[in-house]
Parts: C-alpha cells; structure tokens; sequence
C-alpha cells in the first residue's frame, strides 16, 4: 500500500499550529480594521492571461499552472508534442494557474468592479498563494499573504498609514523590526545619471542581492548585463551610501540634481520621514538604496521589514504601484500596499518564544464524565456557560479518570471540572487546575467569573 505524502514544499497545520497562526491573522485583522481597511477574496485560480507578464520573466517561470479539464490534448498535433517546446505545449494544454501574489488578483478586481467601489478602496486580503519555487528553509511553494492596499488615491499620506500599521502589527507581536525604505524613482534617477536608464530593471534585480551575494557578486552581476565599467564605478558610492536618513537624502540631492524623476523620489521620501517624525514609531525606521524588490510594478514607495533578533528574510514588504491597473485596461489608478508575510512571522515568534501562553489551546474547561445521570445534569451548565463565551467540553465516554485527565493534558485544556454526586446535592464544582494540581469548589456563577474572557 502506498505511504500517504503531501507534495514538497506544502505543509499540513496541527490544531496548536493553526491556533498560533490565527494568533497571527487576528493581530494583523484587527490592526487592519483599526485603520479602515475591508476584506475581499478572490480565487485560487486565475486565467493565465491575467497572471502572465506581470511579475517578470523570473515571477512567470515560478506559476504553477492547471491542465485544462477534459481532454486537454485534443486541439494538439503529434508535431505540437514532439518539438519540444514546453512552453508552447504549455500555452495550448493551459489555460489557468493558481496565483502567485494577492497583488495582481486585486488590480484585475478593482477593473472588473469599479462601478461598484468608491475610491479611494482600502482593502485587505488573507489567502493562500502558490509559487513553483524550490523549497528551503523559510520558504515555501504554498504560503499565506496578508495584504492591505489603498488604491485610487496619489497621498503619501497613505505610505505613512502603512508604515504606522507595520508599526502596530509587530508592537502587539512583540517583534523588533527594522522597517527599510527606498523609493523606485531614486533608482530610476541613478540609472539615468550614470548613463543606463533602459536597463533600470537589470540593475535594481542586481542591487537588490547584495545583502545575500555581496559587492563583488553584484558588480559581476552588473556586467553581465552589459552594464558599462563606468557606469558602475559611478554606481559604487550610491550602493554604499551612508549616515543617518536625513544625511543620505542631502547626498541624494546633489547627486541627482540633474535628474528630474530622481528629485520626485527623494521629495517623496522626505514627506514620509517628516510625517512620520510627527507619531511616536517604535521601530526602527532606515533609507535603504539597496533595496529594489524585484518586481516590475513598483513606482514609488519601496518598503521591506528585517526582524532584528533573528536570522530570516523580508518579513514584510510593499510598495506603491502607479499602473498596475493600466495592464487591464483601467489607466491612471495610483495604489500603495503592503504584504505581511504570515510564514515567516510564525518562525520568528517560534524562535524568539513570543507566542502568548493561551494562544495554543481552544478549550477552557473539560467537564469529566462520571455517567449518565452526571452528564445529563451537565448539559444545560455547558450550554449556560458557551453562553458566557466560555469554551467548554464534557468527555463523552464515563471512562478511567486517568484517562480524562491525560485527554485534558495532551489537549492543552487548563482546567477540569469534577461534578459527582456530592456536587450535585451541594450545586457545586470542584474545579481542578491542571498546571498546579490544585482543587477548589465553585459555584457556577464563581465559575463563569474565573473563565469569562
């Protein structure tokens, strides 16, 4: 008989797990909400058409596509299949995918139902997204994206939302952060001053690597590309650019006096900092030129956030995206948004030991059984007490107590209610700690007073 196995790269979800990520989604939901955000969804799947083309040539190798149902092969010749051309074979065999960010998914929404949302929209989505990368630590072919993003308004007063709602999430998960900044017109800017402006794709992918592959990596990067010795000689100093935020800008300045778009993106910059120097941020807030994020939609705003207290990638990131909707027929529709990536905040809180102590059971209170006629006065108590908000359960066999208190245990449910005969006569609880093994008697009222959240 075959082993049962899940594909790589996917993972399945313990109750105590699932319990600690909705830990997660609730936190950031409920910082969301705070600042007017509204929940959408959309589906797994995606017409190809719509997805393709949309996160670069790197993005479409990474889309996990769907057979067409039915007989897929029936509109191909035998020379279709044997020229070896998958991804042509793909196109005709292929007409969906599963997506690959909350981004695009959203952008194709806004267009389709435009008539029916006033802007600006400010929403927020959690679901599953699917990428055919390879699997390693940290990262995975199916995660979870927690997305907000506000479209149809140019304000930067919108970037400064975001980065105060950063600010929120990981206050209430305790998480110190480090929240790097950057904008794509400085980029722009700089490609344009040293003489490479067509190729401001190949060098923001490149400099975007250099915490992971170094200087030396990046510069071979570079030339690979066909990048000028020049131009990269004169690219050196804005790489490696230092000082505090408000000094980098200064250099900025005058080194791209000469480029229009490069002076936009520093004004930009510098209403985000002064805006922000106004609020009480806990974090620690950095202009960061290294930072690119390689997609191709960002026009604005770059933002990446570094737990400080434990070796992982970007665990959150976003940015402001001019023409995204202009792909499908929608012009001229700013948006900005950011994407809390829930995988690798869950390994974060997991190592660092954060997650709260309550956050890994669901049930308050198990009612041991001792028979019928027991249970059957208990019925209307449990119902009494769900009424409360109290989660509560009564074991359904009269078996072995042992047995009922190791349920409990491996369960994680912190108390035991004890009600035989003698409670019964008395309208009594004895309720049992399961941590302390200590024993008191209550009255069902005392009872909802200790438990009610």
């Amino acid at each position: 008989m075959q082993k049962p196995s899940i594909p790589k790269g996917t993972r399945d979800f313990s109750p105590q797990e699932m319990a600690r990520r909705n830990y997660i989604f609730d936190t950031i939901k409920e910082v969301y909400r705070l600042y007017g955000f509204r929940q959408i969804e959309t589906p797994a799947m995606e017409n190809l058409s719509t997805l393709m083309g949309k996160y670069g040539e790197e993005g479409d190798k990474l889309l996990f596509k769907i057979l067409n149902s039915g007989d897929f092969l029936s509109d191909m010749s035998c020379d279709d299949i044997t020229e070896g051309n998958s991804a042509k074979t793909a196109a005709k065999i292929s007409e969906k995918g599963l997506r690959y960010d909350l981004t695009v998914p959203f952008a194709r929404y806004v267009v389709m139902h435009r008539n029916e949302i006033s802007f600006p929209f400010k929403r927020f989505q959690i679901q599953p997204v699917w990428r055919a990368d390879r699997p390693q630590k940290g990262r995975y072919r199916e995660f979870f994206q927690c997305d907000a993003d506000i479209v149809g308004s140019d304000s930067l007063l919108n970037e400064v939302e975001l980065i105060q709602i950063i600010d929120e999430v990981f206050r209430r998960l305790n998480i110190r952060v480090s929240v790097k900044l950057n904008n794509r017109k400085i980029l722009s800017g700089i490609a344009e001053i040293i003489g490479e402006a067509d190729k401001i794709t190949d060098i923001t992918v490149a400099i975007d690597k250099l915490e992971k592959i170094g200087l030396d990596n990046v510069n071979a990067e570079l030339r690979e590309k066909g990048i000028s010795e020049s131009a990269i000689e004169r690219l050196q100093p804005i790489i490696l650019l230092g000082g505090s935020n408000r000094e980098k800008l200064t250099t900025l300045k005058s080194v791209l006096s000469t480029s229009e778009t490069g002076l936009k993106g520093v004004d930009e910059l510098e209403f985000i900092l002064d805006k922000i120097g106004l609020l009480s941020i806990g974090c620690d807030l950095e202009l960061d030129l290294t930072l690119a994020r390689g997609l191709n939609y960002y026009t604005g705003a770059i933002i990446e956030v570094k737990a400080l207290d434990v070796e992982i990638g970007s665990i959150t990131g976003g940015g402001r995206y001019d023409n995204l909707t202009g792909i499908f027929g929608l012009p001229g529709v700013s948006g900005v948004g950011i994407s809390f990536g829930a995988d690798r905040i869950y390994d974060v809180l997991n190592q660092l030991d954060l997650f709260p102590g309550n956050s890994t059971y669901s049930t308050d209170l198990l009612f041991a059984n001792f028979g019928d006629r027991e249970a059957s006065y208990l019925l209307p108590i449990l119902t009494q007490l769900r009424g409360k908000g109290i989660s509560v359960e009564i074991y359904p066999e009269a078996a072995k107590m042992k047995k009922q208190l190791s349920y409990a245990d491996s369960n994680r449910i912190p108390f035991v209610a004890l009600v035989g005969e003698n409670e019964i006569k008395e309208g009594k609880i004895t309720l049992k700690e399961m941590k302390s093994g200590e024993q008191t008697s209550v009255t069902v009222a005392e009872l909802v007073q200790k438990l009610a959240h």
